[in-house]
């Protein structure tokens, strides 16, 4: 098996979309308006994440959770020229390391408090 999606419920996933979207480069494969809008956004490789609103089940408060416990790792080339231009669009600053294997790691957080982190390896994952 592989992954197929990772999923974020969250309460206006239409700005949320956007956000990732238009900050993050990533594209809307498919939409469902009803009843969650729900929408999958995929990185133009193998991951999708699927944004969506389910009213019964409690949002996380994000905001509140430590980034080590949740966050959203995107590769980047520059973790320092991503960050600013992810500021500047409304995320926030939570902390950066080099790590000793000369890892470059930037923690941000989107402007709904969704840890997401800014991820230069030494060494790529796979």
């Amino acid at each position: 098996m592989k992954i197929e999606h990772v999923a974020f419920n969250v309460a206006d996933p239409v700005a949320v979309a956007r956000w990732y979207q238009e900050h993050c480069g990533l594209r809307i494969v498919r939409h469902i308006p009803q009843p969650a809008q729900t929408h999958f956004l995929a990185d133009g490789g193998a991951t999708v994440l699927e944004i969506y609103c389910n009213p019964p089940d409690q949002i996380p408060d994000y905001r509140d959770m430590n980034p080590l416990l949740f966050h959203l790792a995107l590769a980047s080339t520059d973790p320092s020229a991503d960050s600013q231009r992810l500021i500047a669009a409304g995320a926030s600053w939570v902390e950066e390391l080099h790590t000793p294997d000369g890892s470059h790691l930037v923690m941000l957080r989107d402007p709904w408090g969704v840890a997401l982190q800014l991820c230069r390896r030494a060494k790529p994952l796979l």
